[in-house]
This record gives structure tokens, sequence and C-alpha cells, in this order.
């Protein structure tokens, strides 16, 4: 599994500021129903959900929110990148700014797993994340993510 086979490039976005975690979730929930046609409130509803069991923050100004939802077939991503810095109740307390949302099917285990750790892995390369944070440009956003094809989930 790569990123490229989750990430579209149309669902890549740059935001300048989210007042909120709920707000950000809303975006996500938005870019979802436009990008992959899921139902908006579903994709809000799971994400608030799944985050009511322990924040999604992992550190470093990183979240990767993740939701299993009914109506998808294939893990699906979203990435946005913010350029004020929203309080996320991170693991390091640090405020996020590069979040990587995953959907995935009610009934995927191993994809669904095998995804959560190839886009953690990812996000932990240091120079991958000062790319992501010098760049606004959703085009460019989506080509440094998918040029991280060498890091593979097992």
């Amino acid at each position: 599994m790569q990123l490229a086979e989750i990430l579209r490039p149309g669902a890549v976005r740059s935001l300048g500021q989210v007042t909120s975690k709920k707000r950000l979730f809303q975006e996500l929930a938005d870019l979802a129903h436009a990008e992959y046609g899921l139902n908006a409130s579903e994709v809000l509803d799971a994400l608030q959900e799944r985050e009511s069991l322990g924040p999604t923050g992992v550190g470093q100004g990183v979240a990767l929110p993740h939701a299993r939802l009914h109506g998808l077939d294939k893990v699906a991503g979203l990435f946005l990148r913010l350029d004020k810095p929203l309080d996320f109740d991170a693991v390091d307390r640090q405020p996020v700014d590069l979040i990587f949302a995953l959907l995935a099917p009610e009934s995927s285990g191993v994809d669904h797993l095998k995804a959560l750790a190839l886009v953690s892995r990812t996000l932990r390369d240091q120079d991958l994340r000062a790319k992501l944070r010098a760049n606004d440009d959703p085009v460019a956003l989506h080509a440094v993510l998918s040029a991280a094809q060498g890091i593979k989930a097992a």
C-alpha cells in the first residue's frame, strides 16, 4: 500500500484558519463528500465519535483522525494543511497543522491498520513534515505525500 493509492489529488487542501476541532471535522466531512461522494454528516459523526474515544493528535503537529464508514469499498484519505495550528489535545500538547484523515470501510480490518501505520510512519519523517509546512499549494502537497512512497506499511 502506498499513499498515492489512498489519497486522491482532490482530497488535499490548505486552509488558513480553523477555529475548532469540530470545524476541522466539518471541513474533512465536506471534503470527503466532494471528493469521494460520502455523506458529509455521516463522516462528521464518525470522526467525532472516534475522537471521543481519545484524541488522534499524535504529536509534532500531526493529527490522524480516522473512522470506519458504511458505503466505502476501500480506505480513503484526506489531507489538510493549516496555516494556523489548532489545539487538538495532542499527546505532546502541541497544536496541529498537518491532518491526515483516514476513512475505512466498516468491515476493513487489516487494510485500515496498514493505512494508519503507513500514514503514521510517513508523517514521522521530519524532512517530509518540513516540506509539507513549506507548501500551501494542494498539488504540491499531494506530490510531496505521493513521493513518500518508499515508506511502506508492513
